[in-house]
């Protein structure tokens, strides 16, 4: 780095922002509270309107179906309807020939009760379909079906899983960094996590076991961005001692842009090729990626690098 870009210019900011680099200190503070409404209302959406639960956590039979020519969801539902089967959720899968048609679990007074009238729901949608859209029997993809006790087992795992997870990231990262990076690492991976389920709970979007992985992944991703972006600033700091911590964030931040923006934007790619032109599962998993990319890079960026400036400040208050 050039002796001149420790410099100020007249109006007092440093050189290397009056050359182009930009001031990403200067507006940190409205991207946080930007951040803080976001997640606030995120944690509000989760608890008001609540998660829109796949048949992994909530329970049900899932039909997937496939015809040989376009078919009108509204006029699938109520065929659906029409066949006795109650409050029957149906959604296109991709196209306007695949389908997925989710139904409640019946309560029988037994077990073996209940799957006989799963069994009796299955055949009354396959009968009602053949006869109103000439469904061929090859046309029923898969048929699944979770009890709601199960259900509710693999919810609890799953979020005994992302406990865990999250525990052992915050191991790793108190034994990487020190304090004053350590809580912005924390904060961004919470930040991450919080505003991606919020995007699910506003739009009410399947959550299930896979989004569920994807959101572990995105989490993983948003981690590797941020301590990318600390392992800069600390191998500054060392360069630019006359430089305030401010500028040398600063100035880390604007060297990694490139790296940054390259493997986002390739990530992207990737990522969107897969929510286009994968379909089904694939595509809801691309989807949670999508948001994670454009929230753990605006993250890394706008959350966890600030707070090291705060930590800083924190320290000189306190000590």
């Amino acid at each position: 780095m050039a002796k001149t870009a420790t410099m100020n210019d007249k109006n007092g900011r440093p050189d290397e922002v009056k050359k182009g680099h930009i001031d990403f200190v200067k507006i940190a503070p409205i991207m946080g509270g930007i951040s803080l409404l976001l997640t606030i209302l995120s944690i509000v959406l989760v608890f008001t309107k609540g998660l829109n639960y796949g048949i992994d956590f909530a329970g049900g039979t899932e039909i997937q179906l496939r015809f040989d020519h376009s078919v009108d969801t509204a006029q699938l539902r109520q065929a659906v309807t029409d066949a006795g089967i109650a409050n029957p959720t149906v959604q296109s899968f991709g196209s306007d020939r695949e389908f997925l048609i989710r139904l409640d679990t019946p309560h029988g007074a037994t077990e073996k009760e209940t799957s006989q009238l799963i069994a009796a729901n299955v055949t009354k949608i396959r009968d009602a379909l053949k006869m109103k859209f000439a469904l061929r029997d090859e046309g029923v993809l898969r048929v699944d079906t979770v009890g709601p006790a199960v259900g509710s087992e693999l919810r609890n795992r799953g979020l005994l899983a992302a406990f865990y997870s999250f525990l052992v990231i915050l191991i790793y990262v108190a034994m990487r960094f020190d304090y004053k990076y350590a809580p912005g690492a924390v904060l961004c991976l919470v930040h991450d996590a919080v505003l991606t389920i919020g995007v699910f709970a506003l739009l009410g979007r399947e959550f299930n076991v896979q989004i569920m992985a994807a959101i572990l992944t995105l989490i993983g991703y948003s981690l590797n961005d941020t301590i990318v972006t600390f392992d800069r600033i600390r191998e500054t700091a060392p360069k630019h001692r006359d430089m305030s911590l401010r500028q040398i964030i600063n100035l880390a931040i604007n060297d990694m842009l490139g790296r940054t923006i390259l493997t986002a934007t390739t990530t992207m790619i990737a990522v969107l090729a897969l929510y286009f032109f994968g379909g089904g599962v694939i595509a809801e998993i691309a989807f949670t990626l999508i948001i994670g990319i454009v929230v753990g890079t605006y993250s890394s960026i706008y959350v966890a690098a600030p707070m090291v400036l705060l930590m800083e400040k924190f320290k000189k208050q306190t000590a």
